[in-house]
């Protein structure tokens, strides 16, 4: 007769090693060991095998009247030790996984288990402590793999067999729920000011946080096989009841103490906890074969958990990108694995907000934290969400459970003997992370559709009151977040910054259509949005500048009359005072300028540089309604009707006063005796309202409609179609276009010493009074550079070269780079062909590189070279970041100097328009 407890606490604390040579030595498959009076004793293994589920089934019954879980969690140690050996010795394998019914009593010993440690509670007074009931669950659950397989289809197949499957899946989730409040539990009690936490307790903490995060992992893996999570969708206790909600808020609501901020081993395992739930909870709601959230929304309760669900995932978000949040440089430390939070959060918000049931509550709590994301200064968002190469990334990782070492601690310190040494427990990880340039574009598809789901108007679905609904509300928490507005800062920094981050979001989107991350709908949706808010928000900055404006009205124009009858300041008054804000327009409207075209109000008055139209501010235009209202208001003062030789092309600094820093007062140079015109109006930006697309259209329309500027109707069906190719383009625009068009055309004849034909071109519209006097709407007509056809009818080569006038002159590198991107012609000829020596210029007419030209005809990147103006350029020397966005990127190329880098076998190859190379001047 065996005796069971004293055999099995005996040979439960050997390892496998010790065991497997005792079977080596043993005969007749019988150990020999001593009994505790020093007699030797032997073991039969097939009979102590044969017997030990059974033996521990009644134990588990009669725990509370003798046993307790200690020892249930010593035969579960012995059976891990017992299936790893059983590979090893085909007469342990015969015995204990060849038998049917042993197994069968095992898969009922894990149930019985799971089902004892899901209704444990201290009251119960089982003997159990934290760290046998967290260490007893993940080793009940690591045994399924451990003695049927380690292959998870082929265990799913085994679990579905089971007639009592269902029970094993509300056990699993229900003792795993109980690990999670025992760690909330502790976590809570660490938390108390009197409470102080030691590396003992640290490591302690840690200890239970690893247990709880194998088991969650476990049955993420499960969940992870499409037959497993079918069948959970079909469990009612689970889904219908809320099961995995209720689990899931108390994993999401774990925090880390205090005291124990310093321990990146438990911030990093708790990190990790919440993305696996997150991941369950997507694996749940992305199933084809039954809709979770509908199961979700069938019931009250359940309903109301999924909604204060919805809340603490948007909390989370909330916190990780809120601006004032700086994470500790060692949070990204590989070493410690937060596991994939933020990804799993963004895609689970955006699948709850395509969902009928919660989209209504989400449109209003989803707007803080896509406030604080685009609310990003414009840098900083560009980097991080319009790029592939962001400067840290979530590393996630898996465990490699260790049930024999997880045990041992466990049992050492239920039974107050584990000491500080023995405590340093963790067991090892497998980085399971995703690809860098994956995880960027997920994370940015996923903003993109969450705004697209909340933006969406399906008129057979959804109410009419529905319409803009979000656009609606996200309106009025810009408004209810923006400070009180000043002249200085007639709007709220913040909302300017988000219209002009959409923006950017909304361009970059398209790169993400060909890898499916996004569809054709959820970019234009996001379009509309932003153009929408664009619009609003300048209408804002128009408004809400007026109301403060006429606070102070009465005072400025006593102000006003007086300077009007004070002396023009001398040069020596304008320079002995410098003033820093005269040469800085506003931000807002500066920033609203560069995101979207203002339309024009009165058509043909483009150009038109009376003050009630236009206020210059250093380059810059306050347009329509917003400089409207400041001229009128006397807040842009102007001299031009007291000196009648006054003009737009010139301008004088104002005497300093009270909120008016930005603004100048037109003058003659004769009178105020200022710099010349290059010194005293700085170039603006450069800005070009079409696109490539747009260009061509209108270049091949023009060709039959050559007097196209001279019918309003034709001008404005072309605007409409023009619109549908890019951003929108009003009547206005497009005739001051052709005007400048007309103008740049007229000038590259002229600096080429011949007449510009009007009949062997195109016969373009009226010349443009000034080509130098554009207005915003026609501003990016230097970059213009006239398509093939129309540069032979002007005698000028179609192919490889564009012709400047030669000269003899010296000129310096700098002054040629400048020229490229301003009003000037070239100031030297030179021919684009393969091996020639350019310089890469931005579009401010820096050089931010240089190369070797590779190709000048044919095709690439889908595009004809010659019709789109544009060479391959075999960049040698790049002086800017290799992450920036290229000006051409495509899939085949890449996107930015570091993937055409890659792309190409380490040469940088990439497209680069022709406006904008420079030859190197040797």
């Amino acid at each position: 007769m065996i005796d069971m407890i004293s055999v099995i606490e005996e040979l439960s604390g050997l390892t496998t090693r010790e065991l497997s040579e005792m079977l080596k030595e043993s005969e007749s498959f019988v150990l020999q060991s001593k009994a505790d009076d020093g007699d030797p004793k032997q073991v039969d293994m097939e009979k102590l095998v044969s017997s030990l589920p059974l033996h521990l089934l009644a134990v588990c019954l009669d725990l509370g009247r003798g046993s307790d879980l200690t020892y249930v969690l010593r035969g579960m140690r012995f059976l891990h030790s017992l299936s790893e050996l059983a590979t090893r010795h085909t007469r342990l394998e015969q015995v204990l996984l060849d038998d049917v019914k042993l197994s069968e009593q095992v898969m009922d010993l894990i149930f019985f288990v799971l089902s004892i440690l899901s209704h444990w509670k201290k009251e119960n007074h089982l003997g159990a402590s934290p760290f046998i009931h967290t260490s007893l669950v993940a080793a009940s659950l690591h045994l399924l793999t451990s003695y049927f397989s380690s292959q998870w289809h082929e265990l799913v197949h085994i679990l579905l067999a089971h007639p009592k499957v269902d029970i094993f899946m509300d056990v699993a989730f229900d003792s795993l729920h109980e690990d999670m409040r025992i760690l909330s539990v502790r976590l809570l009690t660490y938390d108390t000011k009197a409470f102080s936490a030691g590396p003992f307790h640290s490591q302690l903490t840690h200890f239970i946080c690893q247990q709880c995060e194998a088991s969650l992992q476990f049955l993420l893996l499960l969940c992870q096989q499409k037959l497993f999570r079918d069948r959970i969708l079909k469990n009612k206790e689970l889904c219908r009841n809320g099961g995995i909600l209720s689990l899931s808020l108390t994993i999401l609501k774990l925090g880390v103490p205090e005291c124990l901020k310093g321990s990146m081993d438990i911030a990093s395992s708790i990190s990790r906890l919440k993305a696996k739930i997150l991941s369950i909870l997507l694996q749940l709601c992305e199933a084809e074969s039954i809709s979770y959230l509908d199961e979700v929304a069938t019931l009250e309760k359940s309903m109301e958990l999924g909604q204060t669900l919805a809340l603490e995932v948007l909390d989370l978000l909330k916190t990780a990108f809120g601006r004032k949040q700086k994470p500790a440089a060692s949070s990204h430390d590989k070493n410690y694995p937060m596991g994939s939070v933020l990804i799993s959060a963004l895609r689970l918000v955006d699948v709850f907000s395509d969902d009928s049931n919660f989209r209504s509550s989400f449109i209003t709590n989803t707007i803080p934290f896509l406030t604080q994301i685009l609310a990003t200064p414009h840098d900083d968002f560009v980097s991080s969400w319009c790029s592939v190469n962001l400067p840290v990334m979530e590393d996630d990782a898996n465990l490699d459970y260790d049930p024999f070492g997880a045990a041992e601690l466990a049992l050492a310190a239920a039974s107050n003997m584990l000491t500080e040494a023995k405590a340093n427990y963790s067991c090892p990880f497998r980085s399971i992370s995703m690809p860098s340039i994956a995880y960027a574009q997920t994370r940015t598809s996923c903003v993109v559709k969450i705004i697209a789901n909340l933006h969406v108007f399906v008129p057979n679905i959804c109410e009419e009151q529905e319409r803009d609904l979000f656009l609606q509300k996200f309106q009025k928490y810009l408004l209810s977040e923006s400070p009180w507005p000043s002249l200085d800062h007639p709007a709220s920094n913040e909302a300017t910054t988000v219209c002009r981050n959409l923006g950017s979001l909304s361009h970059y989107a398209k790169s993400l259509i060909p890898n499916n991350l996004l569809n054709e709908e959820d970019v234009q949706l996001l379009s509309e949005f932003a153009y929408k808010l664009q619009l609003w928000c300048k209408s804002q900055v128009g408004q809400r500048t007026l109301q403060v404006a006429k606070c102070d009205t009465s005072s400025q124009m006593k102000e006003d009359q007086q300077l009007v009858q004070q002396p023009l300041p001398t040069r020596a008054n304008i320079t002995s005072v410098p003033d820093s804000n005269i040469d800085n327009p506003p931000q807002v409207v500066q920033n609203i300028e560069e995101s979207t075209a203002t339309p024009s109000k009165q058509e043909g008055n483009a150009r038109d540089e009376t003050p009630r139209n236009r206020a210059s501010v250093n380059g810059g235009l306050l347009q329509n309604s917003v400089g409207q209202n400041l001229i009128h208001l006397g807040v842009a003062r102007t001299t031009s009707a007291c000196y009648p030789g006054a003009s737009a092309a010139t301008s004088m600094e104002v005497t300093r006063c009270k909120s008016a820093d930005h603004f100048r007062t037109p003058e003659t140079t004769k009178e105020s005796g200022l710099r010349d015109d290059d010194e005293r109006q700085p170039k603006r930006k450069k800005r070009t309202i079409m696109n490539d697309e747009q260009v061509n259209e209108i270049e091949n329309a023009l060709v039959d409609e050559p007097e196209m500027h001279k019918s309003a109707t034709s001008l404005q069906a072309w605007a409409e179609k023009l619109s549908g190719q890019g951003s929108e383009i009003t009547s206005s625009q497009l005739k001051n276009w052709l005007n400048n068009r007309k103008a740049k055309l007229a000038r590259i004849a002229k600096e080429r010493g011949g007449p510009y034909d009007v009949g062997n071109a195109d016969k373009p519209s009226t010349p443009a009074t000034s080509p130098s006097g554009d207005s915003s709407e026609s501003a990016g007509e230097e970059s213009y550079l006239p398509p093939s056809r129309v540069l032979n009818a002007l005698g000028i080569s179609k192919g490889n070269r564009l012709v400047t006038p030669n000269t003899s002159e010296p000129i310096t590198q700098a002054e040629l780079n400048q020229n490229i991107m301003t009003n000037h012609p070239f100031t030297r000829s030179f021919s684009f062909e393969p091996g020639r020596l350019v310089l890469l210029i931005d579009n401010e007419g820096n050089e931010i590189g240089r190369g070797e030209i590779f190709q000048v005809e044919g095709r690439a990147q889908g595009k004809s070279l010659l019709e789109s103006h544009i060479c391959i350029i075999d960049v040698t020397e790049l002086k800017i970041e290799k992450w920036r966005e290229l000006p051409h990127p495509s899939e085949a190329s890449g996107r930015t100097f570091q993937e055409a880098e890659s792309m190409h076998g380490g040469v940088m190859r990439v497209a680069w328009d022709v406006v904008r190379l420079a030859p190197v001047l040797l």
